[in-house]
């Protein structure tokens, strides 16, 4: 039994349901090296992942293998497949660790059975599916009005701790530039 992962849970949502109980004596945590996958294009997303320690990255690989980051998460991020598409069928892209990591898995059906009905963890769905579209829309408002400097300014300003902890490759993808461009945009804005 994980107290870490007990008292991020009892943070975010109060006091759990009783029906809870047996699946915390069941979670196990996972430990990922850098590069290892949590989860595969092609697999099902049955799992709540707590993410105690470390960085993911989210990512789809196109026609030829290139990656494309659509996201990441950082220590103390809890990421669920939050629509039925995303439990339902296979994935259309990776989860993978950008450093070791420490992750927690909640058997979603067991989760979901647990708190159907628990007001807090309905609001709390509801505030991450709100924030998820936000995110999306200002996404794409960046990627159709913004150039490659004012996205990476935008990133700056509103994910500094990405800029610290996810390797300058994996930014420019999510940016949507190159390596080399961003490495352009960062000397020309912070010139010696």
């Amino acid at each position: 039994m994980n107290t870490a992962l007990l008292n991020h849970l009892h943070a975010a949502l109060g006091p759990l349901p009783p029906a809870t109980d047996d699946l915390f004596r069941q979670v196990r945590p996972t430990d990922l090296s850098r590069g290892e996958a949590l989860l595969r294009e092609g697999d099902r997303w049955q799992h709540l992942w707590w993410l105690e320690r470390g960085a993911l990255r989210l990512y789809y690989l196109d026609r030829v293998g290139q990656a494309a980051n659509k996201n990441f998460y950082l220590d103390g991020a809890m990421v669920w497949p939050i629509t039925p598409m995303l439990r339902e069928q296979p994935v259309h892209f990776w989860v993978e660790a950008l450093e070791p990591c420490r992750v927690w898995a909640l058997p979603w059906d067991g989760w979901a059975t647990a708190v159907s009905g628990f007001a807090p963890w309905q609001a709390l769905e509801h505030r991450v599916l709100a924030a998820l579209l936000q995110d999306k829309m200002a996404r794409e408002h960046a990627f159709l009005q913004l150039t490659a400097t004012e996205r990476y300014l935008a990133l700056q300003a509103q994910r500094p701790d990405w800029l610290t902890r996810i390797p300058l490759r994996q930014l420019a993808s999510w940016l949507g530039i190159t390596d080399v461009a961003l490495s352009r945009i960062r000397r020309r804005l912070n010139p010696g």
